[in-house]
């Protein structure tokens, strides 16, 4: 489960936009450094934050350092604790986004071998933890999943939502300013752990943050792989015809980034087969009760096509409410 992949492998959620970190074609280690052309104190400090893991002091009110939200078995899922914890899922998706699959790194990605950007700071990230398996010198219990969390009020302080790059969300939040969102991104398991058990402490994890935080909708990107939509066409015109938000949760790709997903005529999509077209993230969120917005985006850098994803938590199937529980306790610790 990630947030891109090659075919047949598992796709990510959401958000592989990389914001600008160094002045444009001069491309730098810690861009906005005093010589580089675009030097700004606040643009460097953001990127500071990232290289290093260091969260904001907001990003993480609800929750004391030793609070475990579930386990199954070896695994344990939980909110990254400090700076180390950060670096360690970027690590993580570095390893998934980089190595295994295709996305182009950039020097300072090179460099780090970590997937790093200036949201990094104001999220939440959510790990999944094999207490049974240890590496690195000092022996710690390995990180095998994650995903990041950036609830709506840190999004208003700081950067905004990840998501605004390919979407244009600013309707969408304007329509339902009493809603508290979450943008859910950067999702993504190392192969030997794209298991049920897996995928549903990730759900639990992120079903616990919902209720504690008593957010109201998620959003955010997933990507079917290829660059070309007549290519996607049957799984893209499954998505327009069949799960097309509701007109109160419609929104729109960025004008200048927009693909149209009404592709072939409803009476010619085979849904069978458009379901089996499309990656497992999509169809997990599918069968939650997730809405897709309108158009795609194509995002070359990553080789993908995104859609957005829009979830009210009025419009989750209560099968899986009653399954992970009304106060998430089925995977409590």
């Amino acid at each position: 489960m990630v947030n891109r992949a090659r075919a047949r492998s598992p796709r990510r959620l959401m958000h592989r936009f990389r914001p600008q970190l160094a002045a444009e074609g001069l491309p730098g280690l810690l861009p906005g450094l005093v010589g580089l052309p675009g030097f700004a104190i606040p643009d460097f400090l953001p990127v500071l934050r990232a290289y290093s893991g260091l969260q904001v002091p907001q990003a993480r009110l609800s929750y004391a350092a030793s609070d475990t939200l579930g386990r199954i078995g070896s695994l344990e899922v939980r909110l990254a604790r400090t700076a180390a914890d950060v670096r360690r899922a970027q690590r993580l998706r570095f390893q998934v986004f980089y190595q295994e699959m295709s996305a182009l790194a950039d020097a300072p990605t090179m460099i780090a071998r970590r997937d790093i950007d200036p949201f990094d700071p104001v999220c939440d990230h959510l790990l999944v933890i094999d207490h049974g398996a240890v590496r690195g010198p000092l022996r710690k219990p390995a990180v095998v999943g994650t995903y990041r969390l950036l609830r709506q009020d840190m999004a208003e302080q700081h950067s905004g939502f990840y998501t605004a790059a390919e979407f244009d969300i600013g309707p969408l939040l304007a329509r339902h300013k009493g809603l508290r969102f979450l943008e859910l991104g950067r999702s993504c398991v190392l192969p030997p752990y794209r298991n049920k058990r897996t995928v549903e402490l990730l759900w639990h994890g992120i079903w616990t943050y919902v209720l504690a935080h008593q957010l109201d909708v998620m959003i955010g990107c997933a990507s079917l792989e290829g660059t070309d939509p007549d290519r996607l066409a049957m799984p893209l015109s499954y998505l327009h015809h069949c799960v097309r938000a509701p007109e109160e949760w419609r929104t729109s790709a960025v004008p200048r980034r927009y693909v149209e997903m009404n592709r072939m005529p409803k009476r010619s999509v085979n849904p069978r087969k458009a379901l089996q077209a499309l990656p497992p993230l999509i169809k997990g969120y599918l069968r939650l009760g997730a809405f897709i917005g309108d158009g795609a985006v194509v995002d070359r850098q990553f080789g993908t096509t995104d859609v957005l994803m829009i979830l009210p938590v009025s419009a989750i199937n209560s099968r899986y409410i009653e399954h992970f529980g009304p106060t998430a306790d089925r995977h409590a610790a």
